[in-house]
């Protein structure tokens, strides 16, 4: 089961209308370019922390060099759905699921947040009840929030960072 981090980032970038401008000195002129502060929010899977702002640094810096880390925190989530035809906006939908209690035989509410990718709000709620359909369970969804994600780093097998037994690392050595 995946465990996803929601990490943001902070940034300058120039600002593309009139970026530049001249400053008035002693010596002359001097060109100089307005930039403002931007933050962006990124989800990744990771196992800690530690290893989620590892995987960050990793995956932003080739996009933005002069980056800072400005909060890490775990965000629980029951599933994503990623669709390639979907959209841009990252949409947290929240769906409760009705069961009963066995012991007191009232129905029971519970809570399961996910995300989707899809270009509208309906378009996600859709895209949640088609994936739900076969859910063993019924299920009401309550809530789609759009999100600032901008793009989400799952787990990749293929991405195992120097893991490796140590008879071979120790075979090496000889």
């Amino acid at each position: 089961m995946p465990n996803w981090f929601l990490g943001k980032i902070r940034f300058q970038q120039p600002i593309d209308d009139a970026t530049v401008g001249t400053r008035n000195r002693s010596a002359g002129a001097e060109e100089f370019i307005k930039q403002k502060t931007v933050t962006e929010a990124y989800l990744v899977d990771a196992v800690s922390y530690t290893d989620a702002e590892a995987r960050l640094y990793q995956e932003i810096a080739a996009n933005h060099p002069d980056f800072e880390i400005t909060d890490i925190s775990r965000m629980k989530l029951a599933d994503v759905f990623f669709s390639e035809d979907g959209g841009d906006i990252w949409f947290k939908v929240k769906a409760m699921y009705v069961t009963e209690d066995e012991k007191t035989g009232k129905q029971k509410k519970t809570p399961s947040l996910m995300l989707v990718n899809a270009e509208t709000p309906k378009q996600a709620y859709e895209r949640v009840e088609y994936s739900l359909r076969t859910a063993l369970d019924p299920f009401e969804i309550t809530d789609v929030n759009t999100t600032k994600i901008i793009d989400i780093f799952p787990y990749n097998e293929e991405e195992q960072r120097n893991l490796r037994p140590i008879s071979e690392v120790m075979a090496e050595a000889v």
